[in-house]
């Protein structure tokens, strides 16, 4: 599942200023030894605000979102905020550190003297932004050095964070990689396609969620569903629901029995009682000529038989979705599938797009006559589905908001060819393509 991005702290000046003022911590013995506020205007030309603090425990005070740059001096002696980690041992940053701590989103300036070069270069690998030597200070040097500070603390900050967003992407991928599903189909003579688009955008996952799986018997199970809802947590549930069917469906469950088990897991996992999920499941006879079909609040799935037009198998029976009714039962309609077809199932995604400026839905007749098309065309397979969501996304002019997923199963009497209905000519079927390599893109869930 996706790794939840943190909620942003709120913004030091140093990341909102504008360049009309600066606003500078002073944390020194001495803060009236320093320049003196009209003197840095002066010099920087825009209003410079300076606090002061004689110790740490005062600058902790003082330190607001409002301050845009730290001076510190480094000679200021430690106090008992800075003791804890190195007992024992003497460490001439400790304050320097402190203050780093304390103030992570604020630039920082070392002020110390000609005989602390070494010191002073060490502040700057330890996190400063900057150092400055006591003897050749001036209003002019410490104006310029504040804005710098400012400016490349703003400059890392932005830099860490583009880091984090990358590293935060990449491990959602990888999360979400591991999650799709591989479809386990050894044995059988059916070829599978399957396309997925996200309602989220940069996201891989999303409600949507379907999974193929042969039993040792030799039965074909298919499945799709949609969790309502596209955020992470509806991805999640649609992950584990699937998962759930899996284990159900290898285990012998199926129809009634698999379903009402599945409602239990949704019941059980769901953030909320308003969440269901519609589901759809297809059990393949052995010898490819017959199925088992279970609605719970799913559109029907497509069919389109050797030589005959597309058409919807019957949806009459279907019971509802699961986790809206308890004691809901879900019957189980066999189907005649014939010899050669080719059985397509989708969620609503597909469906659910407007045709044109106007409020037409595409809807199932819409697609019924568009994949017909398409499949008179010659199209099969991983081209047929994706002719049929590219086009379904061009009829509502830009992408489609909801999830969309779409499962295709062929098989064909004659292993070598399959006549396209309507066209008056033989098409090839495509076999299967040999397992994607290592950083392929794979069939997303």
């Amino acid at each position: 599942m996706p790794v939840p991005e943190p909620q942003p702290c709120s913004a030091p000046a140093a990341e909102n200023s504008s360049g009309a003022g600066l606003t500078l911590l002073v944390i020194e013995d001495d803060p009236a030894g320093t320049l003196t506020a009209p003197e840095l205007s002066a010099a920087a030309g825009a209003r410079v605000r300076i606090r002061a603090a004689r110790n740490l425990t005062e600058a902790g005070r003082l330190l607001t979102d409002d301050v845009d740059c730290i001076l510190l001096d480094l000679a200021l002696p430690a106090g008992a905020e800075t003791r804890g980690d190195r007992e024992g041992e003497e460490d001439a940053l400790a304050t320097l550190k402190h203050v780093l701590r304390i103030a992570p989103r604020h630039a920082v300036l070392a002020l110390t003297t000609e005989d602390d070069a070494e010191l002073a270069a060490e502040a700057v690998r330890v996190g400063a932004q900057d150092h400055l030597f006591r003897g050749e200070l001036d209003s002019r040097l410490l104006s310029r050095a504040i804005r710098y500070a400012v400016e490349r603390k703003r400059a890392d900050v932005a830099q860490r964070q583009l880091t984090e967003s990358r590293l935060r992407a990449q491990e959602n991928a990888r999360l979400e990689r591991g999650l799709l599903p591989t479809p386990l189909l050894d044995g059988s003579d059916l070829r599978f396609a399957a396309r997925y688009r996200p309602g989220r955008s940069r996201a891989l996952l999303g409600g949507d969620f379907y999974d193929t799986v042969r039993t040792p018997d030799g039965t074909v199970h298919a499945m799709i569903g949609d969790v309502c809802g596209h955020g992470p947590d509806e991805a999640a549930l649609g992950v584990e629901l699937r998962i759930a069917w899996r284990a159900l469906t290898l285990a012998g469950l199926c129809g009634d029995e698999l379903l009402s088990t599945l409602q239990q897991v949704l019941e059980h996992e769901r953030e909320s009682e308003e969440i269901f999920a519609t589901l759809c499941t297809v059990d393949i006879a052995p010898d490819g000529r017959r199925a088992g079909l279970c609605l719970a609040g799913h559109p029907a799935p497509l069919i389109a038989r050797h030589g005959r037009a597309a058409q919807l198998l019957p949806y009459e029976d279907g019971g509802p979705a699961l986790g809206l009714l308890p004691r809901a039962r879900w019957p189980r309609r066999q189907v005649e599938l014939g010899g050669a077809w080719s059985l397509m199932m989708y969620t609503d995604g597909l469906i659910e797009g407007r045709v044109g400026d106007g409020t037409q839905r595409l809807g199932q007749d819409g697609m019924l006559a568009m994949v017909n098309r398409q499949l008179a065309e010659g199209l099969t397979g991983e081209d047929l589905l994706e002719a049929a969501v590219t086009q379904a996304r061009e009829l509502n002019g830009g992408e489609l908001t909801d999830d969309v997923a779409v499962l295709l199963l062929d098989r064909d009497q004659d292993p070598a060819r399959l006549r396209a209905p309507g066209s008056g000519r033989s098409v090839s079927i495509p076999r299967p393509r040999p397992a994607s390599p290592a950083g392929a893109q794979r069939p997303p869930l």
